[in-house]
C-alpha cells in the first residue's frame, strides 16, 4: 500500500517523518519530494484551449451599449448623424470598459491571488502494509497534512 500526502515545508513535516519512523516505518519506505510551485504569472488573454473563467469584455459590452444609446440620441443634433455618433460612442464605451476590466484583473486581483490559498510544497510518499495504512493516515493528519490519499 502507498500513502500520499502533501505538506507545507515546516517542522510538522519533520515531526511526521520521525513519528512514522518510531512507529515502525523504515526510512527507505518514506519518500519526501519538494514541489516546484508556479512562479510565472498566468496569461491575461485566453486561448482556444484554455480559459481561466474571467472575461475582459463584459464591462466593455455594457458600457458600449449605454454609450451608443447616448451617442445616438446626441447624434440627432450633430453633423454626422445618429448612426456614426452611436458607433463612435459605442467604441469609446467599449474601450473604457475594457480598460477598467484590464486594470482590475492586472492590478487589484493579482494582489488577492497572491494572498489567497495555501500551496503545497512537499509530497510525502510512504510504502507500508495494509494493516499500517490507517495508522499512517492518522499520523499524517495529526501533523497538519494538506491532503492524504491511499493506493492499495
Amino acid at each position: 500500500m502507498q500513502v500520499f500526502s502533501t505538506f507545507n515545508h515546516s517542522i510538522y513535516l519533520e515531526m511526521a517523518i520521525s513519528t512514522l519512523e518510531k512507529r515502525g516505518i523504515t526510512r527507505e519506505s518514506i519518500y519526501a519530494i519538494p514541489l516546484d510551485n508556479r512562479a510565472e504569472d498566468r496569461k491575461m488573454f485566453d486561448s482556444i484551449h484554455t480559459s481561466d473563467g474571467t472575461s475582459l469584455i463584459d464591462i466593455g459590452a455594457a458600457l458600449a451599449t449605454g454609450f451608443s444609446v447616448v451617442g445616438t440620441s446626441i447624434g440627432f443634433e450633430l453633423a454626422w448623424g445618429p448612426i456614426w455618433w452611436g458607433l463612435i460612442f459605442g467604441a469609446i464605451g467599449f474601450a473604457l470598459g475594457f480598460a477598467i476590466r484590464l486594470f482590475t484583473e492586472k492590478i487589484i486581483k493579482k494582489r488577492k491571488r497572491l494572498l489567497k490559498g495555501k500551496n503545497s510544497e512537499m509530497i510525502l510518499i510512504i510504502d507500508c502494509g495494509e494493516e499500517q495504512g490507517q495508522l499512517v493516515e492518522e499520523i499524517l493528519w495529526e501533523h497538519l497534512a494538506l491532503g492524504v490519499g491511499m493506493v492499495k
